[in-house]
């Protein structure tokens, strides 16, 4: 009796301290809300829209979840290319394509952007409209601004969204989209709203949600902005010399094709040279390290990484438009399917084991960013490893030792 007492007790404890916790949250967040609507009146956002905005607005905690566990960045590689450029929706992409033929040409024409792009973006970021996300936006940003990593993104992004209402350009029930607050059929942050969505057919309304003439050419326009050409081509695979110094693999490095080609890199399906100018600049990337498949990467890709800074999701768009056109996108490459990814707190463990090294990885958040790479390539490179910046198993198990 005295264990079934002491078991009703510890339980009740719980009860309390979570709703303790809950509480306490609740009121810090209040306060915090009290303070962004001064910041964002400052910002030049009505009262009215204020009071609008945040009528029984709270913390979403699913949000939370997700951004510490983003797909393009959780996942390995190779699963998420699975997905996103499956056979099934490669097909749903030629589809997409022909239905809408004729106002994505005229696009092309406006902004010299290929069609297939525009709709591989379409498809990975909402299933060729199939699912714009219900997420409110003003909760979801509002909860990220409030507490986590991204809390600058949160309340620029949630002032960005304010003045959506206040402009008029959508009513408070249309602002819903992914947790992270992008929104309409090629998700749209609010900020990327602002500069660059397009009213494409002169209705006097910049509609990303249920307008596909200015879906396409909202998202264009952004392409076009950041120096996307259709005729440019997003980079090609290749095939490294067994002695390859992968440190060459990083952000910051970038050579005309006729120098990759001179340390011994050639094309995977053909000769470099002759495929494409000698001296087009290009970067080269290794997204499952040494073992797996290496590309050299064009201002085209550069262009899709602004639209989201993940190398996994510029990989997608660029192979999906690919075979939408009816060429190769895939990897000829086999990917290292026998790595598994690490967790989100073997990400921080690795970023933790880099900054006792004195390696200088930067936040311990658990996104293996181009600070993490930098970090890992310059130990691998003074322990006698190819310094590729793949964050593995086997990598973390060696630092830990």
């Amino acid at each position: 009796m005295k264990r079934l007492f002491a078991g009703i007790a510890s339980v009740c404890a719980a009860v309390i301290s979570a709703n303790t916790s809950a509480n306490a949250q609740s009121s810090d967040f209040s306060v915090w809300l009290n303070s962004f609507r001064a910041e964002a009146s400052a910002a030049g956002i009505s009262e009215t829209v204020l009071d609008e905005a945040f009528a029984n607005v709270t913390i979403n905690e699913r949000v939370f979840e997700l951004n510490d566990n983003q797909p393009e960045f959780s996942r390995a590689i190779w699963d998420y290319l699975d997905t996103a450029v499956s056979d099934q929706k490669i097909a749903d992409g030629r589809a997409a394509l022909a239905e809408n033929r004729i106002a994505l040409s005229l696009i092309d024409e406006a902004y010299g952007i290929d069609a297939e792009t525009i709709v591989a973006i379409w498809g990975l970021e909402s299933a060729f409209g199939r699912i714009l996300g219900d997420y409110d936006a003003i909760q979801a940003l509002a909860t990220l601004g409030f507490e986590g990593r991204r809390t600058a993104y949160g309340r620029s992004q949630l002032i960005g969204a304010l003045k959506i209402i206040q402009n008029g350009y959508a009513d408070r029930s249309e602002l819903k989209g992914s947790w992270a607050g992008a929104m309409g059929h090629t998700q749209f942050i609010p900020t990327t709203y602002l500069a660059y969505a397009v009213d494409h057919d002169g209705d006097g309304r910049r509609n990303i949600w249920s307008d596909l003439g200015d879906v396409f050419a909202s998202t264009a326009n952004y392409l076009s902005v950041s120096k996307y050409r259709a005729d440019a081509g997003w980079g090609v695979e290749t095939r490294l010399p067994a002695d390859f110094d992968y440190s060459l693999a990083g952000v910051s490095i970038k050579k005309p094709i006729v120098e990759w080609a001179s340390l011994g890199i050639e094309g995977i399906r053909g000769d470099l040279l002759a495929d494409y100018d000698p001296n087009l600049p290009a970067r080269l990337i290794v997204p499952a390290g040494a073992r797996g498949p290496a590309f050299l990467v064009f201002e085209n890709f550069e262009a899709i990484l602004k639209y989201n800074r993940s190398t996994a999701y510029a990989l997608a768009v660029s192979m999906l438009s690919d075979e939408i056109a009816g060429r190769t996108g895939r990897a000829a490459t086999l990917w290292p399917r026998e790595d598994r990814p690490l967790s989100l707190d073997e990400r921080k463990a690795l970023q933790r084991a880099l900054a006792a090294l004195g390696y200088s990885p930067g936040p311990v958040d658990g996104i293996v960013g181009a600070g993490t790479k930098s970090a890992l390539r310059k130990w691998q490179k003074n322990t006698g490893r190819p310094a590729d910046g793949y964050a593995s198993a086997a990598v973390l198990e060696a630092l830990r030792q």
